[in-house]
């Protein structure tokens, strides 16, 4: 078999992306509860991406600390909670497994290959994961967040590999590709592949286009298996 490992991204590969509105409304929800005002909240919130997925904020409590000195909000501690808890709940819904994606993990773990995932994220992820019937069946996980690096950093590609004990040339990386991610895992030596479910339409995130990439492109986790024979 050509490849000792398959490594994954997690959002829009092996679970969905987050529904901008959705995500909106959640804000919007938790905004209500600190008594902020929505619109900016959400434009606030929105703001902290590279500090909430590089760690540098900690926890929805630590964001929602930060946005409210920004917005001069005062909330009770209770109402911090609350929002958080709110935070949670849309992280919860959504770090579930797509149909095909714990089968696939089981087959490749049956076939004798490593897994590993690498997923830019902020800490509210890391701590749903475990309670997912994800967290067994991966050899290594690079959370951004746990390791203040995101892609298409090349290092936290080769931190996978490491964790794995493997080079990159033996792996196989899988991702809807959001930035660089499937170009930055080549130029390490890595296999890109791109997938994009039929159902996952998502304008507002800054991906690659499925007529625009020239490399292996599947429309679910199934086909990975297709690729390995």
């Amino acid at each position: 078999m050509k490849y000792a490992a398959v490594i994954f991204d997690l959002f829009g590969t092996l679970v969905d992306n987050f529904s901008q509105q959705e995500h909106e409304s959640v804000l919007a929800e938790m905004a209500s509860v600190l008594g902020a005002p929505p619109d900016d909240f959400i434009r606030l919130w929105f703001d902290t991406g590279d500090q909430r997925f590089l760690g540098t904020l900690q926890g929805p409590e630590g964001v929602i600390d930060h946005v409210c000195r920004q917005l001069g909000v005062c909330p009770a501690d209770e109402d911090r909670r609350q929002a958080s808890r709110i935070r949670f709940g849309l992280t919860r819904r959504y770090v579930v497994p797509r149909a095909d994606a714990i089968s696939v993990l089981s087959n490749l773990k049956a076939a004798g290959l490593l897994t590993a995932l690498i997923s830019d994220c902020s800490t509210e992820t890391t701590v749903v994961w475990e309670g997912t019937a994800f967290a067994p069946l991966f050899d290594a996980t690079v959370f951004s967040c746990s390791v203040g690096m995101k892609k298409p950093d090349p290092r936290i590609y080769l931190l996978a590999t490491e964790r794995l004990g493997i080079r990159p040339d033996e792996c196989m990386y899988v991702a809807d590709g959001v930035g660089r991610e499937l170009e930055a895992a080549a130029e390490v030596g890595m296999q890109p592949v791109l997938i994009r479910a039929p159902d996952d339409d998502m304008p507002d995130l800054p991906r690659v286009e499925p007529d625009k990439w020239d490399g292996p492109r599947i429309s679910s986790l199934t086909e990975v298996l297709t690729l390995l024979e």
